[in-house]
């Protein structure tokens, strides 16, 4: 469902009607809940930061502008989430569970849309060994299509910053993957 099918429902559910956010959360919750898991690994985390998207959805209704694209904005609190978890889950580590969280299981990805090859394991591996900022910025451009200045506006940083780490983000995924042998060429 595209965002102008998506805006009725949105206007229902701003004023409360909850079948309607029903409709707008199983529209969107493959996408938000893919996109968490990209940027996270742990699946209890993935589940609960995607609820709290929703929550924070659900609040800031009355802020959407519905000028904007409805996908832009809900990747934007999608993306401030997930940069709060990870503040959140860094302190922690410090102050408490080092040593448990450094040893915490990976997520196990089975999603086959995901991984329709080996290529596309191979490559999204690689990509899951980048750093998070250069993570979500391959994330934005190559999973949602995002224009670099678009990338910008969510991260709220500069464009000049979000071009310096899409090509650091290229470098390094070009230099892991001549690493491992593999034959296709990362643009």
């Amino acid at each position: 469902m595209n965002d102008k099918e998506l805006l009725p429902w949105l206007e229902k559910a701003t004023h409360g009607d909850e079948s309607a956010f029903q409709l707008v959360y199983e529209a969107t919750h493959q996408d938000v809940y893919r996109t968490v898991a990209f940027l996270v690994y742990n699946k209890p985390d993935i589940e609960d930061i995607v609820n709290e998207v929703y929550m924070h959805m659900w609040q800031s209704f009355l802020m959407y502008d519905p000028n904007r694209s409805f996908r832009f904005w809900l990747h934007g609190i999608t993306v401030r989430l997930v940069q709060d978890w990870k503040r959140k889950t860094w302190r922690r580590i410090r102050l408490f569970e080092r040593n448990r969280q450094m040893n915490c299981e990976q997520f196990n990805w089975t999603d086959d849309v995901v991984l329709q090859s080996e290529m596309q394991h191979e490559l999204f591996s690689l990509v899951r060994q980048l750093s998070y900022k250069l993570r979500v910025v391959v994330i934005l451009r190559y999973f949602h299509d995002y224009a670099l200045e678009e990338i910008a506006d969510l991260l709220q940083i500069p464009v000049g910053t979000v071009k310096s780490r899409h090509h650091l983000a290229l470098k390094e995924l070009r230099k892991r993957f001549e690493m491992t042998g593999g034959n296709a060429y990362v643009h």
